[in-house]
């Protein structure tokens, strides 16, 4: 099982979106998120590979209902998406990872079709859940680690 952390950063009715150059997904538009690293908090993961992959730092303001997502090959993965601000705006591309990084108006991303929007049908779950209101604080997360 994989764990993925993400953000939709939305401002003045505009998503920032990444396009991925990754070559199972090369050319679709995605929210920044990545696998959250063995001994990281899970809202740490979120704001690390929102600045990786847009260049921009963040600040998580909730966090929208978690998705399990099983692939074809049989893999599990559980995806946690949370809202964001922006608190720095330094839009950078690392072309190793990515295409290219834009604001997208959010009914553009909601008309995209499944071969322009990674995750399609839950990308579009997570837009549908944050405009209903179905953000939950981020006390649900206890910002300690414990150790064994």
């Amino acid at each position: 099982m994989t764990i993925v952390a993400g953000s939709l950063i939305v401002r003045d009715n505009k998503i920032l979106m990444v396009q991925e150059a990754k070559k199972s997904c090369y050319g679709q538009w995605n929210f920044p998120a990545g696998h959250v690293d063995e001994e990281e908090l899970i809202t740490d993961a979120a704001i690390r590979e929102a600045f990786e992959e847009t260049g921009c730092k963040i600040k998580l303001t909730g966090v929208l209902p978690i998705s399990t997502i099983v692939l074809p090959n049989g893999e599990t993965i559980v995806t946690i998406k949370f809202t964001a601000d922006i608190i720095e705006e330094n839009i950078k591309v690392d072309k190793s990872e990515q295409l290219d990084v834009q604001w997208i108006e959010l009914d553009k991303v909601k008309n995209m079709t499944k071969d322009e929007l990674r995750g399609f049908d839950t990308a579009l779950n997570d837009i549908k859940n944050m405009e209903n209101g179905k953000t939950y604080p981020l006390e649900l997360f206890d910002t300690k680690i414990y150790r064994r």
